[in-house]
């Protein structure tokens, strides 16, 4: 059975996420690390983590597993669940391929190591409407995929 699971403590699509899990009548579980306020919806739950370095992260690629979506921006926790078989989608829509994780996460490591020593100070564009309605037709597409997948293993 498909589950979402949402990197929810930075996430910007959580009420478009769980109009997408209602549709599909599917469980969304939101992880963060402290409690935040979550759409009503029966198929919505919380999961609290404890305090620490991506102990949301942990929690997230240890559940998810084929048939499984996973909404985060978060590359190597991405990378983690696309190798457990989940399928993977960034906030702004852009889904987490395999055969573009290892360019994903180099491109994240340079960025990181640019910001370190100074050569760039800027974050990333503004989350835009564009983002969030590529995240919601994307997300539609990957929830489709999800549930394929899921009925086969049965």
């Amino acid at each position: 059975m498909t589950i979402i699971y949402v990197d929810a403590d930075a996430c910007p699509v959580k009420n478009e996420t769980m109009k997408v899990g209602e549709r599909h009548k599917v469980q969304v579980i939101f992880v963060s690390n402290a409690w935040m306020r979550l759409p009503d919806s029966p198929f919505a739950e919380r999961h609290i983590v404890p305090d620490g370095p991506d102990e949301a992260d942990k929690w997230i690629a240890e559940k998810a597993g084929r048939g499984d979506v996973v909404v985060t921006a978060d590359v190597p926790l991405a990378a983690r669940c696309v190798d457990a078989g989940a399928l993977v989608i960034s906030p702004n829509g852009r889904p987490f391929k395999e055969d573009a994780m290892g360019m994903r996460l180099a491109m994240r490591d340079l960025s990181t190591h640019l910001r370190e020593i100074g050569a760039i100070r800027e974050g990333g564009p503004a989350f835009s409407k564009a983002d969030r309605s590529r995240f919601l037709n994307q997300m539609e597409t990957v929830m489709r995929a999800a549930k394929r997948m899921s009925e086969a293993q049965r």
